[in-house]
């Protein structure tokens, strides 16, 4: 079945775009979402304060829409627990120990030991090219 607006789209015989055509430009908004905000176009105080209303008035999705707004869910939450100083690339194994040590016991969650492994890792790489930046530098002026 032929479509209406094929010389229009730029598509080839398998209905894919043709190379060279760069599709929709980026932060290109939907006719749909243009719509919309121009409908809303000055209404967010009154729809505000609507909702803020509805939730005073034990409307439960209102209520929950405004406390989500307040006070998001955390996505992530300090953790304390000891961890050795890491002066040396060499360091960061006893650091790593220590991890899997605190999530062994359940001081930390397996992704909390994960996020601050990642932590020890990169310290590490950082550590180790200092490290070696140091010993190049030495040998370069040896010369």
């Amino acid at each position: 079945m032929a479509r209406k607006n094929d010389r229009k789209t730029y598509t080839d015989d398998t209905g894919k775009f043709a190379p060279g055509n760069p599709g929709r430009p980026k932060g290109s908004r939907h006719k749909a979402t243009l719509a919309i905000e121009e409908l809303l176009q000055g209404e967010a105080e009154g729809l505000t304060r609507k909702a803020v209303d509805l939730a005073m008035g034990g409307d439960t999705t209102a209520l929950r829409l405004c406390l989500e707004r307040i006070a998001p869910p955390r996505k992530d939450t300090p953790v304390e627990f000891e961890l050795p100083p890491m002066e040396t690339a060499q360091d960061a194994a006893q650091a790593a120990q220590a991890v899997l040590q605190a999530v062994s016991c359940g001081s930390l969650t397996p992704m909390e030991g994960a996020s601050v492994m990642a932590l020890v890792e990169g310290y590490r790489k950082t550590l180790e090219t200092t490290e070696l930046e140091q010993r190049i530098s030495a040998l370069e002026k040896a010369k």
